[in-house]
């Protein structure tokens, strides 16, 4: 008969391998720039255009000082940097998605093709900041999953799944970010399913600001084309 504790390990327990932060990085430089090409219209509620990307751009810094290579399980302490910066991320792009949607609904018909447009990176960071945030929370985060003894997983994969078809596999960064924009596009999960309250709460956040942006942006768009 087999193992029900050994087969639970093999699907769960195994432990990351080491992870490059460079990739979380390079998102996060890319939803500073994508926040620099919004409209001055869209930036008003963050004050100085310049302040909140200058604040990203040094928890950047201190993150690349403190690890510039490869995430290890003792660099835990340094969670809460990576964790304040998505948020300073997430509250940016919620600013900016809440003036943009009050700009569709009530501004007037001039400029309403710019505000489509502008609607384009803010949907994209929307994508790149729920995908930070699922890497960031996973089994209590990067460096965590580095150890054995690592919390049971948020999301359960394909390959976890069914561990057989990838022996030894465990996610990567690319793997959360494909996950965020499954979800983003599809309203809902697709091939990764949430185990976890905070993970079902998570994507549904998404899929509704995802699926609000659109269906605004869109009948905006109509109405313009019209």
């Amino acid at each position: 008969m087999p193992d029900a504790s050994r087969d639970d390990a093999v699907a769960w327990g195994i432990p990351s391998a080491r992870e490059p932060r460079w990739p979380a990085l390079v998102a996060v430089a890319t939803a500073i720039g994508l926040q620099l090409v919004l409209p001055d219209r869209l930036i008003q509620g963050l004050g100085n255009r310049s302040l909140i990307p200058a604040l990203e751009g040094a928890l950047i810094l201190v993150l690349l000082i403190a690890n510039p290579g490869h995430i290890s399980k003792e660099q835990i302490r340094l969670r809460a940097i990576g964790v304040s910066l998505i948020a300073l991320i997430t509250v940016a792009n919620v600013i900016s998605l809440t003036d943009l949607l009050h700009a569709l609904l009530y501004g007037s018909k001039a400029g309403g093709r710019s505000l489509v447009y502008a609607s384009v990176p803010i949907w994209l960071t929307n994508v790149i900041v729920f995908g930070l945030w699922y890497w960031e929370l996973d089994r209590g985060g990067p460096a965590a999953r580095h150890l054995r003894s690592h919390p049971r997983p948020d999301f359960l994969f394909p390959q976890m799944s069914t561990p057989g078809a990838a022996p030894g596999w465990t996610p990567r960064f690319l793997d959360y970010v494909y996950t965020s924009f499954t979800n983003a596009t599809a309203f809902s999960p697709t091939d990764t399913m949430p185990l976890t309250a905070w993970a079902k709460l998570l994507m549904m956040l998404q899929s509704l600001a995802s699926l609000v942006t659109v269906a605004v942006v869109v009948s905006r768009a109509v109405n313009i084309l019209n």
